[in-house]
């Protein structure tokens, strides 16, 4: 066996223990991540989130986590957005975190509810004021006739709240999925991969956690 390919086993076999000592899920998943901020070369916290329509047919697109917790995995949008809308009529979503470098995912799954207004704006009020200004000229998920019309309408709100404090825009927030169940997967070679499922025992209120099959 070649030296590389004997530390790759060995460091696997490392990151296997690790892995699976693990009681807690948010403690593993901010370690995880933390390597992800590290590894990663771009938006470590990007997540796949995934929705249903009134109809039944999923959605998905990818956004950011802005915050993790006990509680549970953040983001924000708009309200009219397509996923606003979604969440609305079916308040339930699927999280995919996939670090290519890491070769490592991790899926949420669980139900979602509204952030309060007190803990979006002070989200909105840390965001890049170009930030701010996009969601007021936004009309997320809606048919944009032209490009210019989009910056001519970001232009002016630029003027609008010329050197004011820009506030929270209407139907702008944000939501928490609270989770059900979060999965973790490793990489190993020849597809035998690692996979550690932690589930949420509503009556005992604790987690419980069991090995996979690859």
């Amino acid at each position: 066996m070649k030296e590389s390919d004997k530390n790759y086993a060995s460091q696997a076999k490392a990151n296997t223990q690790a892995m699976f000592r693990a009681n807690d899920p948010y403690i593993l998943f901010k370690a995880w991540m933390a390597e992800a901020k590290a590894g990663e070369p771009n938006d470590p916290n990007a997540m796949a989130l995934a929705t249903v329509d009134e109809t039944g047919l999923p959605d998905v697109r990818m956004v950011l986590l802005k915050g993790v917790d006990a509680r549970g995995f953040v983001f924000y949008s708009h309200a009219s957005s397509a996923k606003g809308v979604q969440l609305k009529h079916n308040p339930k979503a699927a999280l995919n975190f996939h670090w290519k470098s890491l070769r490592r995912q991790v899926r949420i799954r669980g139900t979602v509810e509204t952030l309060s207004k007190l803990e979006v704006g002070k989200y909105f009020a840390s965001r890049p004021r170009d930030s701010q200004l996009g969601a007021w000229a936004s009309q997320q998920s809606k048919t944009m006739k032209t490009r210019h019309l989009f910056e001519e309408a970001i232009e002016n709100v630029r003027h609008k709240f010329s050197g004011a404090t820009i506030p929270l825009p209407p139907g702008w927030t944000g939501w928490r999925v609270v989770p059900r169940s979060i999965e973790f997967w490793r990489d190993r070679p020849f597809r035998l991969h690692d996979r550690l499922l932690f589930e949420w025992d509503m009556d005992k209120k604790q987690w419980t956690k069991r090995r996979l099959y690859p």
